[in-house]
């Protein structure tokens, strides 16, 4: 298989990088040759060791994407290892679904704090320490079309989109690109936890009639992350199977 591009001495920082479609990230660049620093809450070995077992160099931090201090350390901590980070991915987030007039102020809050804030705090700090040439932020549809039941994880990935297009006419001139993507519905993680009643309603509001896979999230973001994308910025890339055009 023809590599996307070849990411030998680059380094990539991908945050919730130790499962599901950050995994599958992390596992796309270790292939295309590059230095690889999984950060999530809690690490997970097995992740590790299939990386180091592609040959990639490979660390692992714990890191709390909503706490500044913990972003700070851990990126240290990898310029430290490596000398620069060349690619941001910030992919960390999670959900806790409810209708608005039921939501409690925690849990939107918690929402917030994770899905975009957490990207404030890596951008920032990455910016702030190290020279990348590349920032790709993974946002959603439900950013773009809204969902009924999450207005909390809608309103997140929406800010996303638009902190997106801001941080890339900040840095521009540096030639750094900044990239969002937003992903329909992809086999794993989130879409999993729905009961299968409820994915086969959204499965038939697809028009290619099938779910995405992690494998297809990782080729985007290789290809933004490679020479190949150096004229893009500022975008949100949809890769939805036609559920939001």
């Amino acid at each position: 298989m023809n590599k996307i591009a070849d990411f030998t001495n680059k380094t990539v920082l991908v945050t919730g990088g130790s499962m599901g479609i950050g995994k599958a990230i992390a596992v796309g660049f270790a292939k295309s040759g590059a230095n690889i620093v999984l950060c999530s809450r809690n690490i997970v070995k097995e992740t590790e060791k299939e990386l180091l077992g592609l040959g990639a160099s490979t660390l692992s931090l714990s890191m709390d994407v909503t706490i500044e201090s913990s972003v700070e350390h851990a990126v240290v901590e990898a310029i430290g290892k490596f000398g620069n980070i060349d690619i941001l991915v910030n992919n960390a987030g999670n959900f806790s679904d409810g209708v608005v007039r039921k939501m409690s102020k925690d849990v939107w809050d918690n929402v917030i704090d994770v899905n975009l804030n957490g990207v404030f705090n890596c951008t920032k700090v990455v910016l702030s320490k190290a020279t990348p040439n590349r920032i790709i932020n993974i946002t959603s549809v439900q950013g773009q079309a809204g969902v009924i039941g999450a207005s909390n994880y809608a309103a997140a990935k929406a800010g996303v989109i638009g902190f997106t297009k801001s941080v890339a006419k900040e840095v521009a001139r540096k030639n750094t690109t900044v990239n969002a993507i937003a992903l329909g519905f992809i086999n794993t993680g989130m879409l999993k936890r729905l009961p299968e009643t409820l994915q086969d309603n959204i499965l038939v509001q697809i028009p290619m009639g099938r779910f995405g896979y992690p494998e297809e999230v990782s080729d985007l973001v290789l290809f933004l992350a490679s020479d190949r994308a150096s004229y893009i910025t500022g975008q949100s890339i949809n890769l939805n199977g036609g559920y939001y055009m």
